[in-house]
C-alpha cells in the first residue's frame, strides 16, 4: 500500500478504485507509515503552528431531526437554550483575552436567530474584534442568508455533508432532507469567497467503503479551506443509541489522507476525537490536524449541547485550560499560536 500513499503524497490525488484498495487493504504498518508522512506535510506547509479557534456554542434549538444527533428537534430530554448576544459578547471578550483570534459561532438551525438577528451579531463581533477571524457553523440557509452574512463579516463557514452518497444520506436524515442541496450549500459558500469546511462521520451507521470513497473524491472536487472529520459517537437520546462508534484507528488513518490530498488544509483534531481517546487530538495533530477548537460557551451550557454521548465538557476542552492545551501541544512539538490562523496556499 505505501506505493498507493506515495501517489497520493506525490499526485494528491487518486482514482476510485485506488482509493478502495487502500481502504480495503491497509495494515497497521501502512497507517503509520501514512500519518508520519501527514505529519511532515503539515510541518511543511504550516510549520510547528496549532491554531486554536473559540467555539461558542450558543444555541441548541434546531429544526432539523438527524437520527445521529443528540439536539435532533425530536429529542424531548434536551435542554434546551438559546445565548444572549451579550453572553456571546462575554465569550468573545475571555476568549480575546486568553490569545484566541478566531471565533466559531455554532448551533443548531433555531428559526429564533433570524438574518437580521445573525447579521447584527457578526457585524457587532467585527467591530470589536477587528483583528479576528469569524466562523459561522450554523447549518444549510439560502444563498442570500449567506451572502448577507459574508457582507456582515464572516469569514468562514462550516458545514459538514456528513456523507457525499446520497443512499447513505438519506439512512441518516429524514425525507425533508437531501444531501445535494447540502453539497449545494457548500458550492454556493466557495462562490461567496468563504473560507469553507466540508466533513464526514467516520464509521456512520451503514457506511460503506464506496461511501468514503465517494467522501474523498468529493472532497478532493470542492477543494475546501477546511476539512472536519470525526468518529460517530452515539447519543442516548437518537435511533442510533445502540449503533457502534467510528474508532480512533480510522479516523487518524483519514485525518492522514486528507492531508496528503489537500496539503493546505486546516484540519481539526476534534473534540469527537479527544473524547475516545484521552491524547487523541494529539494523536490527531501527529496525523497531519493543525488545529484545536476550545470551548469557549459559558460553563452552564456546555453540557446541554450534548451531540453524543460522553462530549468532553471540562478540562482541558475547557477555553480556561487553554494553558494546559498549550503544554499538551509543546509536549509533541508543536505549539499553539495567537494568530486568525487563515488558509496558506503554499505549493510544494
Amino acid at each position: 500500500m505505501k506505493h498507493l500513499i506515495d501517489k497520493l503524497h506525490q499526485e494528491q490525488m487518486l482514482s476510485a478504485e485506488e482509493f478502495r484498495t487502500l481502504l480495503t487493504e491497509r495494515s497497521e504498518e501502512t497507517d503509520l507509515y501514512a500519518r508520519e508522512l501527514a505529519d511532515q506535510v503539515r510541518q511543511q506547509v504550516y510549520g510547528d503552528a496549532i491554531y486554536v479557534r473559540g467555539l461558542i456554542e450558543f444555541t441548541n434549538y434546531c429544526k432539523n431531526d438527524c437520527y445521529y444527533c443528540g439536539i435532533r428537534r425530536s429529542n424531548r430530554n434536551a435542554q434546551r437554550y438559546r445565548l444572549t448576544e451579550e453572553d456571546i459578547f462575554a465569550c468573545c471578550r475571555e476568549g480575546y483575552e486568553l490569545g484566541f483570534r478566531t471565533f466559531v459561532l455554532q448551533g443548531g438551525e433555531d428559526g429564533y436567530y433570524t438574518d437580521e438577528k445573525l447579521v447584527s451579531l457578526i457585524r457587532g463581533i467585527k467591530e470589536i474584534y477587528p483583528d479576528c477571524a469569524l466562523t459561522l457553523s450554523i447549518g444549510e440557509k439560502s444563498e442570500e442568508s449567506y451572502r448577507a452574512y459574508r457582507e456582515a463579516g464572516a469569514d468562514r463557514y462550516l458545514l459538514r455533508h456528513e456523507t457525499a452518497c446520497e443512499e447513505h444520506y438519506r439512512k441518516l436524515h429524514p425525507a425533508e432532507m437531501s444531501g445535494e442541496n447540502r453539497r449545494n450549500c457548500l458550492r454556493i459558500l466557495k462562490k461567496l469567497g468563504y473560507q469553507t469546511g466540508a466533513g464526514f462521520m467516520v464509521g456512520s451507521p451503514f457506511q460503506t467503503v464506496d461511501d468514503l470513497v465517494e467522501d474523498f473524491l468529493f472532497l478532493k472536487d470542492l477543494d475546501p479551506e477546511m476539512v472536519g472529520i470525526g468518529p460517530f459517537i452515539a447519543h442516548q437520546d437518537t435511533p442510533f443509541c445502540d449503533k457502534e462508534s467510528g474508532t480512533l484507528e480510522d479516523t487518524l488513518f483519514y485525518l492522514a489522507l486528507l492531508r496528503l490530498m489537500l496539503p493546505n488544509v486546516l484540519l481539526p483534531a476534534t473534540t469527537a476525537l479527544g473524547t475516545i481517546h484521552p491524547k487523541g487530538r494529539e494523536l490527531g495533530v501527529r496525523s497531519g490536524a493543525n488545529v484545536v477548537m476550545p470551548n469557549l460557551s459559558p460553563v452552564s451550557v456546555r453540557k446541554k449541547y450534548m451531540l453524543y454521548d460522553g462530549k468532553i465538557c471540562t478540562g482541558d476542552e475547557a477555553a480556561e485550560c487553554r494553558y494546559c492545551l498549550s503544554r499538551r501541544m509543546e509536549a509533541i512539538g508543536c505549539q499553539i499560536v495567537t494568530d486568525r490562523g487563515d488558509y496558506r496556499t503554499v505549493h510544494r
